[in-house]
């Protein structure tokens, strides 16, 4: 009986270079004022959000992520053509076939790389790097290129009070590669199907010529927020421990950019110490669900707050209801 040859791969896997895109187009809250019966105020005290990116005719999601990947590429310092896999998350993409990921893997010149799309709402950033690192680790590519991106806008009813405000568009991507040792922690992952309505789009593509109203995403705003504050608290202590790191060790807390008030409440629950910097990039970008923690992440190392080689505890969760957290050495 033949045996199959042990692997080639790295046993370790690292995040090497992040890029990122958001529209040129800045919308704050006082346009979106004038569709709902709001204020300012209010937004900003029940999101935090200020600002956010709206895209143009041009920049679709497959245009964004190429703009993304080619500085995450840069940044990594490698070439396109040493891409072995291309992943992308995203909701936002209205063809069902075939995957944006084959035309984003086209553009960018690699040779020929796997490429396929994953639907994992707002924790399809995590869920892409774990598939990374798989990949990685079992010898199937050396180089893979984790993107998240969305057009929210798009799926926007801006006649809805509860969540006219919230969404952005915007790419942000990643480059994973082999490493000497741990970058990338495990994964603590997981759907809640049970919850499935509480995030969900209005009505299904099948219904949508019956219906009259183009699909758009709703939610139901204060059972998401428990959730979210307190099951998804554990689940980051839980990625917190499974890396072997305690919360006096971290240096970057990077949570999906959901709401303020989430992110705020999060860190209080885990006891984050004042030395952590926290991610707050939905003041200005508001949420880009897939899109939003590399983003997040760019920003934070652009500026500065955030630099090569810190400790970084990352978390998505969302529509599923799914959600995915582990700890990553920044690039």
């Amino acid at each position: 009986m033949a045996k199959i040859r042990p692997s080639k791969g790295s046993p370790y896997a690292r995040i090497l270079g992040v890029g990122g895109y958001r529209p040129t187009r800045v919308v704050p809250n006082e346009v979106i004022l004038e569709t709902i019966d709001s204020s300012d105020e209010w937004i900003r005290s029940r999101s935090g959000i200020e600002t956010r990116h709206w895209a143009n005719d041009e920049e679709t999601v497959a245009a964004m992520s190429v703009e993304a990947s080619g500085k995450a590429i840069a940044d990594a310092g490698i070439t396109a053509a040493q891409i072995g896999a291309v992943v992308v998350s995203t909701v936002s993409h209205f063809k069902q076939t075939p995957a944006v990921a084959t035309e984003i893997a086209d553009k960018l010149g690699t040779d020929k790389a796997a490429a396929f799309d994953i639907s994992a709402g707002c924790a399809g950033f995590g869920y892409g790097l774990t598939l990374a690192k798989g990949m990685i680790a079992e010898g199937s590519a050396k180089y893979v290129l984790v993107i998240g991106v969305e057009r929210l806008s798009d799926l926007t009813d801006l006649e809805d009070r509860a969540t006219a405000f919230l969404f952005g568009d915007g790419a942000g991507a990643v480059v994973v590669g082999p490493s000497e040792e741990p970058a990338i922690g495990p994964t603590v992952w997981g759907s809640e199907g049970d919850k499935s309505e509480t995030i969900k789009q209005t009505v299904p593509w099948t219904e949508y010529d019956s219906s009259g109203k183009f699909p758009a995403i709703t939610q139901e705003g204060q059972a998401v927020f428990r959730w979210a504050v307190f099951e998804m608290a554990k689940v980051a202590k839980e990625a917190l421990d499974a890396a072997g790191i305690t919360a006096d060790e971290l240096d970057v807390f990077i949570p999906h950019q959901a709401n303020e008030r989430i992110i705020d409440s999060m860190v209080k629950t885990l006891r984050l110490p004042e030395s952590v910097t926290v991610a707050r990039d939905v003041r200005t970008t508001g949420n880009t669900s897939a899109a939003s923690i590399p983003l997040a992440m760019e920003r934070l190392l652009a500026t500065g707050e955030a630099k090569s080689g810190d400790t970084a505890l990352v978390i998505g969760f969302g529509a599923g209801l799914v959600y995915a957290a582990t700890v990553v050495t920044l690039p």
